[in-house]
């Protein structure tokens, strides 16, 4: 990814009004990939083609992830208040880490999952995001600012091949982690975004996701859900509530999968 590329992304990005989706009122569903990927993911490409497809798994449907020297985004539009939906929460699984990925170098700047969340500024350059991804050589637990764009913090929810081959349920309270990464109130948010790349190391990663979802602050401070039935038997899916995506008007940033 180079500064050239990033200025490209950057001039993207031209928010004029992004309309809110309904939601249950405790929590919204970005995709469950019940019902195969939903309309409102956009693709990027980077360098060559990450396969994304829908598969039948035991218990329900997932979205998996395959790249073979290659680097594609998806981008879920979503303009939202993370002080009222301040937890993020997913699973995903992969099957293997990448061996030469290291964020602390451009040339290791490869990941075999990795979810984000956007805070987008009508000034590309102070378009800010925070990285959750499964790192290779950064501990679990630490952050660092992107090689090619210091303000998109990685921070490792997982690290090394632990748990390789497992899926692993994730809740991060965004809200609390913009405050620590950046020392400010956050503003809203513009979207959430996955992608498993491994353009730099030419490698190859395979990896799942499933059960994308943002909770409010009623569920973060231990009130009970207004809808009893939060997961699937057996796993820890969210409910089958379908969240109609809106019609966004302009042209979200390609939301800087590389370098931010």
């Amino acid at each position: 990814m180079t500064s050239v590329r990033i200025l490209i992304f950057a001039f993207l990005l031209t928010i004029l009004s992004i309309p809110s989706a309904f939601t249950n009122g405790n929590f919204i569903i970005i995709d469950d990939f019940e019902s195969g990927l939903k309309a409102g993911w956009e693709r990027k490409d980077f360098e060559g083609k990450t396969s994304y497809e829908v598969v039948k798994e035991k218990n329900g449907h997932v979205l998996k992830a395959v790249s073979d020297g290659s680097a594609t985004g998806l981008i879920y539009k979503y303009k939202y208040d993370v002080n009222e939906y301040p937890i993020l929460t997913w699973r995903w699984k992969i099957e293997k880490i990448i061996k030469k990925g290291d964020a602390y170098t451009k040339e290791g700047d490869d990941y075999a999952a990795r979810v984000y969340v956007i805070f987008p500024h009508w000034i590309p350059f102070k378009t800010r995001s925070i990285n959750y991804i499964w790192a290779n050589k950064l501990p679990k637990g630490a952050h660092t600012p992107n090689t090619y764009y210091k303000k998109a913090i990685l921070l490792a929810v997982e690290s090394g091949p632990e748990n390789i081959g497992k899926w692993i349920t994730e809740e991060r309270n965004v809200y609390e982690d913009y405050k620590k990464l950046f020392g400010e109130e956050p503003r809203m948010a513009g979207g959430v975004a996955i992608m498993t790349d491994t353009d730099q190391t030419g490698e190859k990663a395979v990896s799942y996701y499933d059960d994308i979802r943002i909770v409010s602050d009623r569920l973060k401070s231990g009130e009970p859900p207004l809808h009893p039935s939060f997961r699937k038997e057996g796993e820890d899916q969210v409910t089958k509530n379908e969240i109609r995506n809106s019609t966004f008007i302009a042209q979200l940033v390609s939301i800087q999968f590389k370098a931010f």
